[in-house]
């Protein structure tokens, strides 16, 4: 059977997605969403009404593309939302989140008749399936959830309501995948989850995410581990001690601020403000003075004025963060958010986001553009950069580098940066065992 794979939505989904490809693979053919197939899947997101809009869409297209073809629609929409989603004209089959036995069962079964469902209720798991992965497509590095949930309760956000309450995997499970992915010749692993900072709280013993950090670099399975994004109230000084002192954990942090101005803040329910984000911030530098430090923003929540936005703005400029995600408010019904008044105007929105996301690229190019001149050790991808046919990599402290087209995928090579362009760095061989001016650095 020819099978179709899209997804929508964050870097768990896409985890998910590949954890259901690398199991249809065994049995079937997998092609692209927009050619012919058998079946179409479509791992969808909810975390704005916009996102269930986009899947109705690819549903639309699948159909328009194969009318025979089978539709099956899982993710967080069709766990937010079944009978919604089954009303949609095309889908056959919606599977929750979490059922990959269902997923499975459904893809080879007869889809004549009503629309069938299998959606848990996610507010009773207890545990996270430990189901592996490979690396996410186009990826060197593997991808391993060690959390799922969220005990959160952001105003703008939908997500515990789909993925349910924050748990873990086991640390001895945990180690066990890192051994296998290590073993399948993968050097670098990152660690992600929902709410990755509240790992292990849920276990009993109870634990935290700087001790299965310690014990992965300890254990000398894997060369570079990297951490997904960390909420700011879960970045304690132990980790990033640790991550100063070990050769294995990258220099890189995704600490989302989502807002730059205490009001929104508040509003958006966080339990920080910006003081307290920029006195982080401030000892992560310190520690970590080379360290690529990013941040999720969202601009254009229901309220923010114009001053609040221009603060917000120089707030961010005068932080020591490298790089943001840049997200324009989208209302998500269900969420406290969704009810507030004085929606601003989505042109206003738009806006906002372009100046955001290009005070986010002036910092990039600053950071990446200090590198110059110094050499760096960076993991080869499969990605190939179309414009020049060089090699895409990224160094340990998250530097975007373009290697020599020769150079083999899943090495980790040392480049000389020589120039900054079209947002990468390009480097050339400069060998290892070498001594310079520009000394290779641990990143």
């Amino acid at each position: 059977m020819r099978i179709a794979i899209t997804t929508l939505g964050c870097k768990i989904n896409q985890y998910d997605s590949a954890v259901i490809q690398s199991r249809l693979e065994e049995r079937h053919s997998l092609v692209p969403f927009d050619d012919a197939a058998d079946c179409y899947l479509i791992n969808t997101c909810t975390v704005t009404d916009r996102a269930d809009w986009e899947a109705r869409q690819l549903v639309r297209r699948a159909k328009r593309r194969n009318p025979a073809a089978r539709i099956l629609v899982t993710g967080c929409y069709a766990q937010v939302n079944p009978q919604e989603v089954a009303q949609v004209p095309g889908v056959d089959f919606v599977v929750g989140l979490n059922r990959l036995d269902d997923l499975l069962r459904f893809v080879e079964s007869d889809s004549a008749g009503a629309t069938k469902i299998a959606v848990g209720d996610v507010t009773r798991e207890r545990g996270v399936a430990v189901l592996g992965t490979r690396a996410l497509p186009g990826h060197t590095r593997a991808f391993l959830k060690i959390q799922e949930g969220c005990n959160y309760s952001c105003s703008y956000c939908i997500i515990p309501t789909a993925r349910g309450l924050s748990r873990s995997v086991a640390p001895d499970q945990a180690l066990e995948e890192v051994r296998r992915l290590a073993g399948a010749g993968y050097k670098e692993l990152v660690l992600t989850g929902i709410h990755l900072g509240g790992y292990g709280q849920d276990l009993n013993p109870k634990t935290d995410l700087t001790a299965l950090v310690e014990r992965i670099a300890a254990s000398g399975l894997i060369a570079r581990l990297r951490l997904s994004s960390l909420d700011p109230r879960e970045v304690p000084d132990r980790l990033l001690d640790l991550i100063a002192a070990s050769q294995v954990v990258c220099p890189h942090l995704h600490i989302c601020a989502q807002a730059g101005e205490d009001r929104i803040l508040k509003h958006m329910r966080r339990n920080y403000d910006t003081s307290y984000y920029r006195d982080l911030l401030g000892r992560v530098r310190a520690r970590l003075p080379e360290a690529a430090l990013g941040s999720d923003i969202i601009v254009g929540f229901p309220g923010e004025s114009d001053a609040q936005f221009e603060s917000a703005l120089e707030y961010f400029a005068s932080l020591p963060l490298t790089y943001f995600h840049v997200f324009p408010y989208s209302a998500r019904r269900g969420t406290a958010a969704a009810g507030l008044a004085d929606a601003v105007p989505a042109t206003t929105r738009k806006l906002r986001a372009q100046r955001m996301r290009a005070l986010g690229a002036r910092k990039k190019s600053e950071f990446c553009a200090s590198f110059l001149g110094r050499r760096v050790a960076v993991l080869v991808e499969e990605k190939i950069a179309a414009a020049s046919g060089l090699r895409r990599g990224f160094s340990r402290n998250y530097l975007p580098v373009l290697a020599p087209a020769d150079a083999r995928v899943n090495d980790e090579i040392d480049l000389e940066l020589c120039g900054w362009r079209g947002g990468w760095l390009w480097g050339k061989n400069a060998g290892r065992g070498q001594d310079s001016p520009g000394a290779r650095l641990r990143l």
